[in-house]
């Protein structure tokens, strides 16, 4: 309220970063993959349905209980790679490049959804196996919008924005892309590469940038 006087006071108008509509969160989003209802049911049975481990902070986004092994293209694996609920219509595995170098995967940078021509990988569960044909990618990191967000950044979807990362590893983070949606919640998301080069922490001071 001072502040507003203050600058009421003084004829001016109150900085937009005095008045976002909602707190920024940006959240460090681990290698998982997103599946469809006929592949989960070849790995864990037919009629098989997610289970809710954990809710994420998009509404009605949830880690699942379920977790399947990645077989890489030289038979290295990861085991317990969680499965993000609920389905979707397509078959995706998001990997850091360190996963992917490990497993001996070459994948390329991708906005979530974008899998044609991308390497694809066999996944095991306790039910069977399921080949995918593509699908393997590292996820752009991405910004989710409200459209009141949007308005407040000025940016639209398909925008790119930086992510400015204090603390003692603070850096800029080029590229950001805009996803906006009435649905989403204001909430960035970096893989666990970016997260611990900057080694974001809950209290580093973070500012979205057009």
């Amino acid at each position: 309220m001072v502040r507003q006087a203050v600058y009421s006071r003084l004829g001016k108008p109150l900085p937009r970063t005095a008045s976002a509509p909602n707190p920024l969160v940006v959240n460090i989003s681990a290698r998982h993959c997103h599946l469809t209802p006929e592949a989960v049911e070849a790995l864990f049975g037919k009629g098989h349905q997610l289970q809710v481990h954990k809710w994420l902070y998009q509404d009605g986004q949830f880690a699942a209980k379920e977790t399947v092994t990645l077989i890489g293209p030289r038979s290295r694996v990861i085991s317990n790679l969680r499965i993000l609920g609920p389905c979707r219509s397509l078959n995706q595995v998001e990997l850091a490049y360190t996963d992917a170098i490990a497993l001996g995967f070459e994948i390329p940078l991708r906005a979530s959804g974008n899998i044609k021509g991308t390497p694809g990988g066999m996944l095991m569960g306790p039910g069977g196996f399921f080949e995918m044909p593509d699908g393997v990618i590292r996820a752009l990191r991405h910004a989710h919008l409200s459209p009141t967000d949007a308005d407040f950044y000025s940016v639209k979807h398909g925008d790119m924005m930086k992510l400015k990362i204090g603390g003692d590893c603070g850096t800029v983070l080029d590229k950001m892309l805009c996803r906006v949606d009435p649905s989403f919640k204001l909430e960035v998301h970096i893989d666990t590469d970016e997260g611990n080069a900057c080694n974001l922490q809950p209290d580093t001071p973070v500012e979205l940038l057009k």
